[in-house]
């Protein structure tokens, strides 16, 4: 087969004219900032997830750091599983928490009740449950066992039935390169009206929003420019801008986590059999496979080259294909080892194995079969 000229990503959001046409009118509004696309934004995600209550953020990080801020969480210690992004544990150090990193389950890489058993301490009074690649984490199994505030990070969750529902507060992901992407962005999801009444006023300095305060919903008419601030808030409140992209990649969601799934099926079908195909998904928000250490010999067991995840990922490359690894383990970070020197049997057996192939709605079936035909000739050669 033939080298491409150009990259395929192994991620990449797609867009269109309806897009363009949103960010068009929202521009044109005169409102660019916090207004009437955000507000219809959160009502219609609230609806979809089945939360009672949401807020637009300005990340999925911001969102994390919000909800420990609102509950005051400071100098407590905070569990997440070593396989996430670096995020997972630095929000608890924004806030002087510890960041206690247990392990994950070697099936589908989600948090391991067993090690967080054994990893609680006395203020562990929260616990980060990322869903993996968008496979649901084990939550019910571990409210067995503890009841401090479980964080269900959603960031690869948007959107699989019942995600968002399990812990006492949920966050969700619109960056770039997410099943629903915006750019960047967040949402704070919840059924607790405290929580959501604290939150949405810390997402601009304390202050109610500029929309709500012109639209008389301040109890005044017209714009009230008098407010009160009885919180220290910041400012990690969505625009409209990113609201209104949002809106658009919401009503083209279906159809492109059915895409996902499309690939998911391909790659599961027909990749060399020796790769380790990842658990279903639902969103495939990454299609993380494992290669082994494969070694082919002649017809004689003479010779033989060994093949390997770094050797695939340098191969791919080659062929103008990008791949990435979901995720090196968080207690191998410099900044987390010191507090998290112990063993991992489980992250550090299989981590150098992992490797995310492209998956997005922007692949065609020529892009899905060039990924295949590549991956299978590494191990044939």
């Amino acid at each position: 087969m033939e080298i491409r000229d150009t990259m395929l990503p192994v991620l990449r959001p797609l867009g269109g004219e309806e897009e363009v046409q949103a960010l068009r009118e929202v521009i044109e509004s005169g409102w660019w900032g916090k207004g009437p696309k955000v507000a219809e934004f959160e009502e219609k995600f609230a609806e979809m997830v089945g939360a009672k209550y949401a807020v637009a953020v300005t990340s999925a990080s911001h969102g994390q750091d919000l909800v420990m801020k609102a509950k005051g969480f400071k100098g407590i210690d905070v569990i997440n599983p070593t396989m996430s992004f670096i995020a997972t544990a630095t929000i608890p150090l924004w806030n002087d928490c510890t960041s206690n990193i247990v392990d994950v389950r070697e099936d589908d890489l989600n948090i391991d009740p067993d090690d967080v058993k054994k990893r609680l301490k006395r203020n562990s009074d929260a616990l980060i449950a990322v869903n993996m690649a968008g496979i649901p984490a084990p939550i019910d199994e571990i409210r067995e066992f503890y009841d401090g505030l479980i964080i269900e990070d959603t960031a690869h969750s948007c959107y699989v039935e019942g995600a968002g529902k399990k812990g006492d507060v949920a966050v969700w992901s619109f960056q770039a390169v997410k099943t629903m992407p915006c750019g960047d962005g967040g949402m704070i999801t919840t059924d607790d009206y405290d929580l959501y009444c604290k939150v949405k006023d810390m997402t601009w300095f304390g202050v109610s929003s500029t929309w709500s305060r012109a639209q008389g919903t301040s109890g005044k008419p017209g714009y009230a420019w008098d407010y009160q601030v009885d919180l220290l808030g910041y400012k990690y409140y969505m625009i409209d801008i990113m609201a209104a992209i949002c809106l658009e990649q919401m009503k083209k969601l279906p159809a492109h986590l059915e895409r996902r799934r499309h690939i998911q099926s391909q790659y599961n079908e027909r990749l060399f059999s020796e790769i380790k195909r990842p658990p279903h998904s639902d969103t495939v928000q990454y299609y993380i496979a494992r290669v082994p250490e494969y070694r082919s010999y002649a017809p004689d067991m003479s010779g033989g080259i060994t093949a390997s995840r770094d050797g695939l990922i340098d191969y791919l490359a080659d062929k103008n294909i990008h791949t990435s690894v979901h995720f090196k383990p968080l207690h191998k970070y410099g900044i987390l080892r010191q507090s998290n020197y112990r063993d991992y049997p489980v992250a550090d057996s299989i981590w150098e194995s992992l490797i995310s192939l492209p998956c997005h709605p922007a692949m065609t079936d020529e892009d899905i079969d060039y990924v295949i035909y590549w991956v299978n000739k590494y191990f044939e050669e």
